[in-house]
């Protein structure tokens, strides 16, 4: 298994076992992106519990992320194991009420 693969398989495992998780550049506490920034600010207005992975910090991973939702951009936000998406569709859910609505329907916030 080369490096790539065992990337995948990480960020596999990586959405299984987190009920949101968000590829971003920088972290939750310093994005290092506009559109990063808002999405994990989104994210924190609406207390969500998640776990943020930086690509930055490793270009594989960054790439790997892409090539495995087939989405060309970061930030990408998961919830229960379903690519939710980017920047402008969370920010849509969210304006729209739809992201709260998913996120109550599976149990994450009241």
């Amino acid at each position: 298994m080369d490096e790539f693969e065992q990337i995948i398989g990480k960020i596999e495992q990586d959405i299984k076992e987190n009920n949101v998780i968000l590829y971003m550049k920088g972290t939750s506490d310093f994005p290092q992106c506009g559109f990063s920034n808002v999405v994990s600010s989104i994210l924190k207005k609406l207390n969500v519990k998640f776990k943020c992975v930086n690509v930055l910090e490793d270009d594989v991973v960054r790439e790997a992320i892409k090539k495995y939702s087939d989405w060309p951009t970061i930030p990408q936000l998961y919830i229960k194991q379903e690519f939710i998406g980017g920047c402008d569709i969370v920010k849509e859910m969210y304006l729209n009420g739809e992201l709260r609505a998913l996120l109550q329907k599976e149990g994450i916030v009241s």
